[in-house]
């Protein structure tokens, strides 16, 4: 079971997994679809960095249980100390990144925890609070992107060139604003798959020339078509709506 809830950090999100669910960008399917985001994540007792990513990621089922908070777009950088695309398409150890004797400890303080997604928020907060704040320019871009401005349009509304924006984008984000739009773009649209609008109206919506063109976007970037992503999404709704009253999950 996946189940997420607001973060006390700005514009973050607390999640908890057991295996066998989906993790970011696609709760429903089994593939991790790239949503322009950054996490921290507690697996069974380790802490990882999930990177940025360009295309799906398959998890393998290593752990039994997952808490993890996803930082808003642009935002994970200056808490984990390196430039996000220096993680693009990766699952780094955090001792990787902080030290070895340091991630443990951290990793064994989440652990003991009664709930471990809070107690990382609590170490993410901490942590932010002796750190500098979100960058207001790169916040204002991902708004615009996400809301589907385009990328020369956003760079004049914030105030800075071309290369300016796209070098600031390569760290803060992991990639360039063009491909940060069409990740965006990708989850608006499967947003409106998810709640049962037709392909020609989600490509319309989401902004893309037409449905061939967000078939070939779907495919590029989520490594599925949007049919298989609409019978993952339908097959996981049935799975929850089935389940015993009494289960739960614990993380």
């Amino acid at each position: 079971m996946y189940e997420e809830r607001p973060a006390l950090l700005d514009g973050a999100v607390l999640w908890t997994r057991t295996a066998g669910s989906a993790v970011r960008g696609a709760r429903s399917a089994p593939s991790v679809l790239p949503d322009g985001c950054m996490d921290l994540i507690w697996a069974d007792g380790h802490l990882l960095v999930a990177g940025p990513d360009t295309r799906a990621y398959v998890p393998g089922e290593t752990a039994a249980r997952f808490a993890g908070i996803r930082f808003a777009p642009g935002d994970a950088p200056a808490f984990l100390g390196v430039p996000a695309h220096e993680l693009r398409d990766r699952r780094v150890a955090l001792g990787a990144l902080w030290g070895e004797a340091r991630a443990r400890r951290l990793g064994e303080r989440v652990t003991e925890a009664p709930d471990p997604a809070a107690a990382l928020d609590a170490l993410v907060l901490r942590r932010a609070a002796d750190g500098p704040a979100p960058d207001p320019l790169l916040r204002a871009v991902a708004a615009r992107l996400a809301a589907g401005r385009p990328v020369a349009e956003t760079a004049d509304a914030v105030g800075i060139g071309a290369r300016q924006l796209h070098r600031r984008s390569l760290d803060a984000f992991g990639y360039g604003p063009k491909t940060l739009a069409r990740v965006l773009r990708l989850q608006r649209a499967l947003a409106l798959v998810r709640a049962g609008v037709p392909y020609a109206e989600v490509a319309l919506r989401s902004g893309c020339a037409d449905q061939a063109h967000l078939a070939r976007e779907t495919r590029a970037l989520a490594g599925t078509t949007l049919g298989a992503y609409a019978r993952s999404v339908a097959a996981s709704a049935n799975s929850e709506t089935s389940e015993p009253s009494g289960s739960s999950t614990t993380a």
